[in-house]
């Protein structure tokens, strides 16, 4: 396995995929990356030379923010927004959807589960 930016990357898989796995690099960011360093779209990470390696860990130290560096800048904003006050800096302390998405019906991904509200039981006749 090739350690990049701190993650084993998958030796079977063509580079352009196996960078996705590094938090912070899509698609798009992979194929850059790939041209930049000048390799084919077929490589895969196991082909890869050790120089090659080395190349494509320097174009991402160098251009992008991953992984650690990144999470931190995320929940620094997220700290930002909450400390300001801000209507959304209250839905995030809320755990509550940030961007106008209705919550009568779904938003069950940032609620958590539904939770039953105990009613008083039915009267038998």
């Amino acid at each position: 396995m090739a350690r990049i930016a701190g993650v084993n990357i998958p030796t079977s898989k063509r580079v352009e995929v196996a960078l996705t796995y590094i938090h912070g690099i899509g698609r798009s960011k992979a194929r850059e990356i790939v041209k930049k360093v000048g390799l084919t779209d077929e490589r895969r990470v196991s082909d890869l030379t050790e120089a090659e390696t080395i190349s494509i860990r320097e174009v991402i130290d160098r251009d992008y923010q991953v992984e650690g560096d990144l999470r931190r800048e995320v929940a620094m904003n997220v700290k930002r927004l909450m400390d300001m006050g801000c209507f959304r800096g209250l839905r995030h302390r809320r755990g509550l959807p940030v961007r106008g998405q209705r919550t009568h019906t779904n938003a069950r991904t940032r609620k958590g589960k539904a939770t039953p509200i105990a009613g008083r039981k039915k009267a038998t006749k």
